[in-house]
């Protein structure tokens, strides 16, 4: 025998509506916080002006090449003194005090030639020299003899 419940039964039901509500304020939220963290950022740069540069700009680099006998070129114009050297070092330096020099020699140079340069470049405080230095030619280049009477290093061999 089957005696009914007084309590009524009830079947359980997913109500769709509110869930569908539920998806959409959290959907809009989402896109609201995500589209409030895009920053647009872009890359600055420089365009050049359609101006035209001063004519008399300072120097700000010098290069100096000593050769053999001695013979220096500062900005490839020969000067046969090293006091020569040392008043055009002196004029440049004073219409830019942070000038920059580039020395340079070349293979027959005499390195006390070298050392004389530098050192007047010390004496007039400037403190920014660069060194232009080139690696050896290989393979027979080398036709002169090499400073000091010593006899050049024999080429290396065929592979």
């Amino acid at each position: 025998m089957r005696v009914a419940s007084p309590i009524p039964k009830k079947h359980a039901r997913i109500e769709i509506i509110p869930l569908i509500d539920i998806m959409f304020f959290l959907l809009a939220s989402f896109m609201m916080v995500s589209l409030s963290q895009t920053h647009m950022k872009g890359i600055k740069v420089n365009l050049p002006a359609n101006t035209v540069a001063p004519a008399n700009k300072q120097k700000d680099f010098v290069s100096i090449r000593v050769a053999a006998g001695p013979v220096y070129y500062v900005e490839n114009q020969p000067m046969n003194d090293d006091q020569e050297v040392m008043q055009k070092l002196a004029q440049l330096h004073q219409a830019n005090p942070d000038l920059k020099v580039s020395i340079s020699a070349e293979m027959l140079a005499m390195h006390g030639d070298v050392i004389r340069i530098l050192d007047h470049v010390r004496a007039l405080k400037i403190t920014k020299v660069g060194y232009q230095i080139r690696a050896a030619q290989l393979g027979g280049a080398r036709t002169a003899p090499a400073p000091g009477g010593a006899a050049p290093p024999p080429p290396p061999p065929p592979p």
